[in-house]
């Protein structure tokens, strides 16, 4: 049977829409996955110093190479990404200018008493709550409110980050600060006392991620 006119407009306007809604991709389909590239991301952590150096003005600071993740992103939204990284603590390696057996000091310490490696050898960020702002020259200030697990203990953690999108990698910039005691880490000395750290630290970081598929 016919429709009418102005019914049987309505009906053809309902299916177009119809077939345009069908057509577009599904959450899951316009998100784009992104896995870490190790051999350019870093995560730098520079701690205040106390003691003889406090008054020289050197900072403690150490680096992590060995980083690796996964990024699930809508470039068209930011919201709704997730982001999961895991740093291996044996890769950690000192910056100070200081000399080599005094290097060696710091960065045994640092794996065997600080961090304990051996009990806990990565640390890692879960996060999939996240905000983003676009900026004029296309770049994105992103916040994440994570979850950090760092020596065997999980506290929510926030860290905020500028994001880029360029071909098929995504860069992000990024830091945040901590209490080493909140995660049960013991403040330590070394090179006979000269150096000594204080409760809070800084980290950055530097994340280079590359499209899959």
């Amino acid at each position: 049977r016919r429709l009418p006119l102005e019914r049987a407009f309505r009906h053809d306007q309902e299916g177009y829409f119809l077939h345009l809604s069908s057509a577009r991709p599904s959450p899951e389909e316009a998100t784009v996955h992104y896995a870490i590239d190790a051999g350019r991301s870093k995560l730098t952590v520079q701690a205040m110093a106390g003691g003889i150096l406090s008054s020289l003005g050197h900072n403690p600071t150490i680096i992590f190479r060995d980083l690796s993740g996964d990024l699930q992103v809508d470039p068209a939204d930011l919201k709704s990404s997730s982001v999961r990284i895991t740093v291996k603590v044996d890769s950690l390696v000192a910056l100070n200018d200081v000399r080599d057996e005094d290097r060696r000091e710091i960065e045994r310490r640092g794996r065997e008493e600080v961090l304990e490696a051996s009990k806990y050898s990565e640390v890692t960020y879960d996060c999939s709550t996240v905000s983003a702002s676009k900026t004029a020259d296309g770049q994105y200030w992103v916040a994440l409110s994570g979850q950090l697990t760092l020596h065997g203990i999980t506290h929510d953690q926030p860290v905020s980050a500028r994001v880029t999108f360029n071909d098929d990698l995504l860069r992000a910039y990024g830091e945040c600060s901590l209490k080493q005691t909140a995660y049960g880490i013991k403040l330590v000395s070394a090179v006979g006392g000269t150096i000594k750290v204080k409760d809070d630290v800084k980290i950055t970081f530097e994340v280079v991620a590359q499209k899959q598929g």
